[in-house]
């Protein structure tokens, strides 16, 4: 049994930043994808961005380009979503999600295993 749990999120100011983190214990990460999605209030859940079991290969939504990034360390079992210039409509609670597949996952039903999430929010 796979369990992820996500820690990292927090009030932040507009332009700051914030690392979110996903830990897994049960199984190494190595063996996963794993992907970050996110739910504002009231809205449905979104894409942010994805990582292969090997790390080597990413992708980030176009809402998040050039602003955040998804890295993994095996070694300690880790997940990161670096976020910088942090805005308010990035503001939503963030989940990280493995998958059983060697290849990065873009939609919520690809993945088997789910975080209980992280609150973000950024003030104007």
């Amino acid at each position: 049994q796979v369990h992820l749990i996500e820690s990292g999120g927090g009030l932040v100011q507009a332009g700051g930043s914030l690392r979110l983190s996903c830990a897994a214990s049960g199984t190494a990460l190595s063996d996963y994808s794993v992907g970050w999605f996110r739910q504002p209030s009231e809205k449905a859940r979104e894409f942010v961005a994805a990582i292969s079991a090997s790390g080597g290969s990413t992708h980030h939504a176009a809402s998040v380009e050039g602003r955040f990034t998804i890295s993994k360390d095996s070694a300690k079992n880790l997940v990161f979503l670096q976020m910088n210039n942090l805005q308010p409509e990035d503001t939503a609670v963030y989940f990280c999600a493995a998958r059983t597949s060697q290849f990065k996952g873009y939609f919520d039903y690809e993945y088997n295993y789910w975080g209980q999430g992280t609150q973000v929010t950024v003030s104007s």
